[in-house]
């Protein structure tokens, strides 16, 4: 409170309006006391000279006043007041305190001079007979219609001073009590006035820094007491109108943060207010570290900038898509920008969305290859079986030998068909919800060694060495034991037809830090490097003409992919062309 510089002010002007007050009534006082004080002498001093007048008629008429000077001396000690009587021609006659004969000509006095005109005289002056200050009142002398002399009544003013100084310390003393009670007073009443002020001030501090819940205190029914009131009731309502402003805050940005679709906001100089978590994913920025700095040097994708530059000075949206060179990798992005306006039809910034279609439009060239691939790997087996039953019906002379042989390659083409489309029936199951039945308890080397089971009589027909490693122990896994069997075979399958006569697989199974490994290796012709990344690619082949001839659909490493996916499980290839392949399935332990 007394740190305030409002208070001060208040305090310090009233406090020299109570002193200039104190000071013009002291003032005003003392002027008035004085002047009545010499009011008053000065009536004194003429009654007791026209009382004088009385006695001096006879001596200024010259009909005696022999003893005029011993009247005149008892009167003044009397009295206490000196008296003169003068003649006409300014001789002195008689005084109360000095030998008139020793006294200098008196009709040049002001007083006299004054009396002489009017009939009476005043003049206040320091004499040097008595060494003070002295009011003279002279009056003139009159008998029947004839002026006779002068008389004159003086009294030093001494007292008078000494009575006007009493009054005026009196008058400084109340008026120094009466400023005192005032300021203490007025203290009181500016504390009043400026607390709930400095009250307001400290609130509204607080709510600057967040703090709503601060009130000001003051009960008075004054416009201040209003002022307050309606302080507190502004701080209620901005208190419920932050709250539903920071909960819409939260939830939009709990909503534009869960958006998969990136939201960059600028205001109109092109500097970032918002930036969600999937925009800096997209263009590879930091959300915390891009809040106001212009979108140009947060990112350098030139289709964004421009982007947002065009929906600033256009009304309408802007949509087009762009692709991105964002952390070495291509994105394909839509952008959809749209410009804010304010109530007053001015614009205050622009929002762009970033929807990544990247994998949208990998999985339409996915479908568009896939539908092309299966399409070429129908028209194939169904072309030829077309043809060769056609030859078969036009020639009704054909040998027998020869039909054999045409049927035989039309059964040849219906098997492949058939396989194309289980593999295909397969890869579909495996790809939609029900992919994999309810998972059950299975002992993964009963699975491995029905598929080399399967797969021995192919190998020896090749003369192949097919070695199988696998633990004394049960390997344990969660799984579909139909799928997790068609996923050996598939690696069986590929390591049989692409090793050579005389070459050796070998089939290893093993358990370690609660997973189960999985190696199908072989010797035989392996794979390029640059094809490791693709050969799990639906229709994929690396020697296409080979493929078909060991009939081969192209799917079946991409079930395996599919399969050890439904698992939770991984599949991965190392192989060198001309030397062999091992692929390797890691599946966790039930």
């Amino acid at each position: 409170m007394l740190g305030s510089r409002f208070f001060w002010k208040l305090y310090a002007s009233y406090a020299v309006l109570v002193v200039l007050a104190v000071s013009v009534v002291g003032v005003l006082t003392s002027r008035r006391v004085g002047q009545d004080l010499l009011e008053s002498v000065e009536r004194s001093l003429s009654n007791r000279a026209t009382l004088l007048a009385e006695v001096a008629v006879p001596a200024l008429a010259g009909v005696g006043g022999d003893r005029l000077q011993d009247r005149v001396e008892q009167l003044g000690r009397d009295t206490r007041t000196r008296y003169t009587v003068i003649r006409l021609d300014g001789t002195v006659i008689a005084d109360s305190e000095e030998n008139p004969s020793g006294m200098d000509d008196h009709g040049s006095r002001p007083e006299v001079l004054d009396a002489r005109q009017e009939g009476r005289g005043v003049s206040t002056r320091f004499s040097r007979t008595v060494a003070a200050s002295m009011m003279y009142v002279a009056v003139a002398v009159r008998r029947d219609g004839r002026e006779l002399g002068f008389v004159r009544a003086a009294l030093p003013l001494t007292a008078v001073r000494q009575r006007t100084a009493a009054v005026q310390e009196n008058v400084l003393l109340g008026g120094l009590l009466a400023a005192l009670i005032a300021l203490a007073i007025g203290l009181f009443v500016t504390r009043r006035i400026t607390a709930p002020l400095a009250s307001m001030t400290v609130a509204a501090e607080a709510i600057s820094r967040g703090d709503y819940q601060h009130r000001v205190r003051g009960g008075s029914n004054d416009e201040i007491g209003t002022l307050a009131s309606a302080f507190n009731r502004m701080a209620v309502q901005l208190e419920r109108r932050m709250e539903t402003i920071t909960e819409d805050r939260s939830k939009l940005l709990t909503i534009l943060g869960g958006m998969v679709e990136g939201v960059v906001a600028v205001d109109r100089d092109q500097a970032i207010v918002h930036l969600n978590a999937a925009a800096g994913r997209i263009l590879g920025v930091s959300p915390e570290r891009s809040l106001g700095r212009p979108i140009w040097e947060v990112t350098r994708v030139r289709q964004v900038s421009e982007a947002i530059a065009h929906t600033l000075t256009e009304a309408g949206e802007v949509t087009e898509e762009v692709a991105l060179e964002v952390s070495n990798q291509e994105r394909i992005v839509q952008l959809h920008g749209a410009r804010l306006d304010n109530g007053g039809g001015g614009h205050v910034g622009a929002v762009l969305v970033l929807h990544d279609v990247t994998e949208l439009r990998r999985l339409e060239r996915v479908r568009r290859d896939f539908v092309a691939n299966v399409s070429h790997e129908l028209k194939t087996p169904i072309t030829a079986i077309r043809g060769l039953v056609d030859t078969i019906i036009d020639d009704q002379e054909m040998p027998l030998t020869v039909r054999t042989d045409f049927l035989r390659k039309a059964q040849n083409q219906a098997v492949r068909l058939s396989l194309l489309v289980t593999d295909l029936l397969t890869l579909a199951r495996l790809e939609s919800a029900d992919g994999i039945v309810e998972p059950e308890r299975l002992d993964a080397r009963e699975v491995v060694g029905r598929s080399v089971a399967n797969f021995r009589p192919a190998a020896e027909a090749r003369h192949l060495t097919l070695d199988v490693d696998m633990p004394q122990e049960p390997v344990p896994v969660l799984g579909d034991p139909e799928a997790l069997e068609l996923l050996v075979n598939n690696l069986l399958d590929n390591a049989v037809k692409y090793t050579g006569e005389g070459g050796q697989v070998n089939v290893r199974l093993a358990s370690a830090e609660g997973m189960a490994w999985l190696e199908v290796a072989d010797d035989g012709v392996g794979i390029s490097p640059e094809h490791h990344d693709r050969i799990f690619e639906r229709f994929y082949r690396v020697d296409q003409a080979r493929s078909r001839e060991l009939g081969g659909t192209g799917l079946g490493l991409s079930i395996v992919k599919h399969i050890c996916k439904a698992h939770h499980g991984t599949i991965s290839v190392r192989s060198t062309l001309g030397v062999g392949s091992t692929f390797e399935v890691v599946l966790p332990l039930a």
